[in-house]
């Protein structure tokens, strides 16, 4: 089946479930699928205004379903999310940093933006954005993006016939870029390896052994517990470690300066993080080790300590990140 009779069948299906399953945080070639479709009816395989339709309700059908999920669970479906991230260390941080600069005007470019587009409807949800609201913002930001993609692709088409060989085999071009991005994170994956190996002399210990320790102090060595988890303090609800002291991994040799005093390389720091692998936590102890301290890793992070029912307190008020609440 040519690439015009291809469209034809399944074009308005195929356009809807890639921008629905995007908005749902999986890869998807959503732009490709823009692109695909605005030449399409430029050759008149596809009604534009109709395509055009489909587009903007799978984008914000998506995007609805996980803005009442992020409404519902909060900050646990954003870190979950980052679980599967390419670049989980800044995921979170990221997404929360432009809500907190631009509040619900996030939602209008977010689509624009790699990683933020999923993430900025469950972050609206989970910082109580009412639903009408959310849906004024939301579907102005998917008319921009379908309009953008599909003017380019409509107005393109000959160029896009080129590229694809006359678009006679539009399966294999999808195909090729699921590859492409199954290869970006195979290379991600590779990387952290690589990462990792370096990394594999940062001494861990266990939470139930740091308790014995704290249980058990030495006077000659004070101990240190740093939380260092890369997004900061934004859920109001935060926990952490009790006694424990904020570290901004994304800062560390600036912060290593005004900590000096606490820092002291005669004490035991031990360090933890919430993110998988707990690749922050190794890279913050393997940089404090090169500048002469003593640093372990928890291993697990804050959740192997919460799961061993180990003592936490509240995030202090004045180190919290206010993000808008859109009571």
């Amino acid at each position: 089946m040519g690439w015009a009779g291809w469209f034809a069948a399944h074009g308005y299906l195929a356009v809807g479930g890639v921008l629905f399953f995007s908005a749902l945080g999986l890869p998807m070639p959503t732009v490709l699928a823009l692109l695909l479709a605005g030449a399409a009816a430029a050759h008149g395989s596809l009604a534009l205004p109709l395509i055009f339709l489909v587009a903007v309700l799978g984008e914000n059908l998506g995007a609805t379903v996980m803005y009442f999920a992020g409404r519902a669970s909060g900050w646990w479906l954003l870190g979950k999310l980052c679980r599967v991230s390419m670049d989980p260390e800044t995921c979170i941080f990221r997404s929360a940093d432009f809500f907190y600069k631009r509040g619900a005007r996030t939602l209008i470019f977010a689509r624009f933006i790699p990683g933020l587009a999923s993430m900025a409807p469950p972050l609206a949800g989970s910082l109580n954005m009412k639903p009408a609201r959310f849906w004024r913002y939301d579907i102005t930001g998917a008319l921009l993006h379908v309009a953008a993609w599909l003017s380019i692709g409509y107005f393109f088409s000959r160029i896009i016939r080129r590229i694809t060989g006359a678009l006679a085999l539009v399966g294999h071009v999808v195909l090729g870029f699921v590859a492409l991005v199954a290869l970006g994170y195979l290379v991600n994956w590779v990387m952290i390896k690589v990462r990792d190996n370096k990394l594999r002399d940062v001494e861990k210990i266990t939470p139930t052994d740091l308790v014995a320790r704290l249980e058990n102090p030495d006077p000659t060595r004070p101990i240190v517990i740093a939380d260092v988890r890369s997004h900061g303090y934004y859920d109001p609800g935060m926990q952490r470690i009790k006694n424990s002291i904020r570290v901004e991994p994304n800062r560390l040799l600036t912060e290593l300066d005004a900590l000096r005093e606490t820092l002291a390389t005669e004490c035991d720091i031990y360090v933890y993080c919430s993110c998988v692998r707990d690749a922050t936590s190794v890279r913050i102890a393997h940089t404090l080790s090169e500048h002469g301290h003593k640093v372990r890793v928890i291993e697990g992070g804050l959740r192997q300590w919460l799961s061993s029912g180990n003592p936490t307190e509240a995030v202090p008020e004045n180190e919290m990140h206010h993000l808008p609440r859109f009571e």
